[in-house]
């Protein structure tokens, strides 16, 4: 009898994990489609997505090292002085914690500034987005440009 609930409780245990790394994998794949919905809302240019998916206390630290809030950030996006032509991320990995999660992924782009032709480019992002009233928002956001040798 003993063996028996030993071996229950082994399965009950095992079914316990496998489901909790079935959600952690749904998650991380939730997020990874509300990044790519979030760049194509940067590419596109469409304000209503990009406001709902970025938290109003967003920061991005651009690869230049300049901080841009929220605001400041989509109101450049909106009136084209900062164009993101193109946005492909590669591998999106994912790291969760709780109602946080960290991303991480390299991305080609190509982004005109003020008007510019638009170069191709690739960067690192980190990106910390935190679950709020029920809905993934990305709140940090981290670009690095990787230099080409």
């Amino acid at each position: 009898m003993i063996i028996l609930k030993v071996m229950a409780l082994c399965f009950v245990t095992c079914m316990m994990l496998a489901s909790a790394e079935v959600n952690a994998k749904d998650r991380a794949d939730q997020l990874r489609a509300i990044e790519r919905a979030r760049l194509r809302s940067l590419v596109d240019a469409d304000m209503s997505i990009a406001r709902r998916l970025h938290a109003d206390d967003f920061e991005l630290i651009n690869p230049v090292g300049g901080t841009m809030s929220k605001e400041q950030y989509l109101r450049r996006i909106a009136s084209g002085e900062l164009d993101y032509l193109e946005w492909e991320p590669v591998e999106i990995r994912v790291k969760l914690y709780g109602d946080s999660a960290v991303i991480r992924y390299q991305a080609h782009l190509r982004v005109s500034v003020k008007g510019s032709a638009g170069r191709p480019v690739t960067f690192w992002h980190t990106d910390l987005y935190e679950k709020r009233n029920g809905q993934w928002q990305i709140v940090w956001a981290h670009a690095t440009e990787v230099q080409q040798r």
